[in-house]
């Protein structure tokens, strides 16, 4: 392709409303361009990119025994019924109606459509196993779109569902596709790390998240260098620390801590009540049930802990006048002393997280405002009846593997695989039949890709203050040919002899045969990011060119005879 001839609109400044640095530079270097809030378009580089990508999802999934689809975007709102998802999904999933009154919704994901299929067409175990796989238009009201690829309303997944008799089965779907998608990501040039995840929404039994280090992430990992431990704060957990109790049969007792609300208030307004030594009481609505959940005073609560634990669908905090409704207190001097979930009390529930399991001679709230008591043991003084893991890891906790010092750090997701079992298989009545005749619901995994996410968190990998560096795998171009004195006859018949040669062996290259100024040329070649670029300049007269290495800025002169080996060698080392 010749760059005159290229649609590729750079900007010589950042977007105003760009925040991260895929967002601006893929602005810039003329790959995007928005529509509408978290909706854009790619342009034709990115659209080479986005097909490589593909091409390498593909190639993986097919080496797997993946076969793979098509299915619609637009889906009849029945299968979301059956699977009791329409009303979980809440108001991320589009919905609309056509012209006749019928109910329909743009697809979010396709686990409903796939299994509408096998239900339909898989009635034995003999055509057990399947791997099913797609690339197609996902659909998400994002309440606040933002920063370009990374979170957008409208974009391309390759989603993947493997059809399993067995959860042996299942482990095996699971394990191929772990491994497949290491690969994908390897190919791209992404480092990046599976953590232990929550399957949320999807459901399931397990799941496994990839994701990139990068500060323009939205998750936070908790990462233990020594051991390698890695999960999804919603998955984290944290050795307990050890501390003496101190006089484990102290009396319980009432004293007044006036005005204090918080745990740092009352850890300095008495050195018995450090925050390891309260109990920190919240109040919290799950599926329309008032319950108390307890911490450690100086832990926080993960609230995707405690609906994962419940299964509740709907988890939010009680509202204040809720709160002193139930409990005859304000926020700040609550406490689960006294409180018996279910005798005529409207708290039906008290959870309480693993790190108060055996405490003694803490610290709560009375239920009377201004009030705590002391000497509180948890196991003689509060009916918790549900012990679980209900805390925010912190930096600094000690890894549960090993007992080395934990790290919580901001990552991108960029793949997310699930073991869902028969949680829609059972709901929509997909079944085979074993050899006795028997019926057993089929053995479901979800596996899913964000093509275009990929294609941002490579930016944000690897930029540098000039623009993108593309790994060579998924760059728009393999090389640039750069004619630097485009408006000489010879200069720009030479350009075009290397460019012919280097796309006769197999080279994606681009011909920049614009008039324009070096430096104008150089800062659009390094904004764009191709790895690799070959200058004809006046060497030329001599039978030699520069070859720029992008990532580096090393240049090397280079025989016009053997630049076409040459390159095809670091072409396929993958720059």
């Amino acid at each position: 392709m010749r760059w005159s001839q290229l649609f590729i609109p750079t900007l010589k400044e950042d977007p105003s409303s760009a925040e991260t640095a895929s967002h601006k530079l893929l602005m810039r270097a003329g790959f995007i361009r928005p529509l509408g809030a978290g909706i854009y378009s790619l342009l034709p580089i990115a659209q080479k990119v986005r097909l490589k990508v593909i091409s390498i999802i593909r190639e993986e999934m097919n080496a797997i025994g993946g076969q793979e689809f098509v299915l619609p975007a637009l889906h009849p709102t029945e299968l979301w019924e059956e699977s009791g998802r329409i009303s979980t999904m809440g108001d991320i999933m589009f919905r609309l109606k056509d012209r006749k009154g019928a109910d329909h919704v743009l697809g979010v994901t396709h686990e409903e459509i796939f299994t509408s299929i096998a239900r339909n067409a898989l009635s034995s175990y003999r055509q057990l196993p399947q791997t099913w796989y797609q690339f197609q238009t996902k659909f998400r009201d994002e309440l606040r779109p933002k920063s370009g690829l990374l979170r957008v309303r409208e974009f391309t997944m390759k989603d993947s569902y493997s059809f399993d008799l067995d959860s042996a089965g299942l482990d095996k779907s699971f394990d191929l596709h772990k491994a497949a998608y290491e690969k994908i990501f390897k190919r791209a040039g992404l480092d990046f790390v599976a953590v232990e995840a929550s399957s949320g929404a999807m459901g399931g039994s397990a799941s496994t998240e990839f994701m990139v280090l990068t500060q323009a992430g939205e998750d936070l990992v908790v990462l233990c260098k020594e051991c390698g431990y890695a999960a999804n704060v919603e998955k984290a957990r944290a050795a307990f620390d050890q501390f003496d109790n101190g006089n484990a049969q102290a009396d319980l007792e009432k004293f007044p801590t006036p005005g204090l609300r918080t745990v740092e208030q009352l850890a300095n307004f008495a050195d018995f009540a450090s925050g390891k030594n309260q109990i920190k009481t919240l109040v919290y609505s799950a599926d329309g049930e008032l319950i108390l959940v307890l911490l450690r005073g100086d832990h926080e609560l993960n609230t995707a802990k405690l609906a994962d634990y419940l299964g509740a669908q709907n988890i939010s905090a009680a509202e204040d006048g809720e709160i002193f409704t139930a409990m005859g207190a304000h926020a700040g001097s609550l406490g689960a002393v006294g409180v018996q979930p279910n005798a005529g009390h409207a708290v039906k529930k008290i959870l309480a997280d693993n790190a108060l399991k055996g405490r003694s001679n803490m610290v709560t709230g009375a239920n009377h405002d201004d009030f705590h008591y002391k000497g509180v043991s948890i196991e003689r003084d509060i009916e918790a009846g549900y012990w679980g893991d209900f805390r925010n890891v912190k930096t600094g906790d000690a890894c549960i593997s090993c007992g080395g010092t934990l790290a919580v750090e901001k990552s991108l997701e960029i793949g997310h695989i699930f073991k869902l079992g028969t949680r829609y298989s059972t709901a929509m009545n997909a079944h085979v039949l074993l050899s006795s005749g028997e019926k057993v619901p089929i053995v479901m995994g979800s596996y899913g890709i964000g093509v275009e996410r990929l294609m941002a968190a490579a930016v944000e990998r690897s930029h540098d203050k000039k623009g993108i560096i593309w790994p060579q795998s998924i760059a728009p171009y393999d090389v640039i040919v750069n004619v630097i004195n485009a408006s000489e006859p010879e200069a720009l018949t030479a350009g075009e002899g290397v460019y012919n040669d280097l796309r006769e062996a197999g080279i994606d290259a681009l011909l920049d045969d614009r008039n324009e100024r070096p430096g104008v040329k150089f800062a659009d070649n390094d904004l764009i990011g191709v790895p690799l670029r070959i200058n004809l300049g006046k060497k030329l007269k001599d039978g030699i060119v520069e070859l720029v290495i992008r990532a580096t800025g090393e240049v090397q002169d280079i025989p016009l005879s053997s630049l076409v080996e040459l390159t095809k060698r670091k072409v396929a080392g993958g720059l």
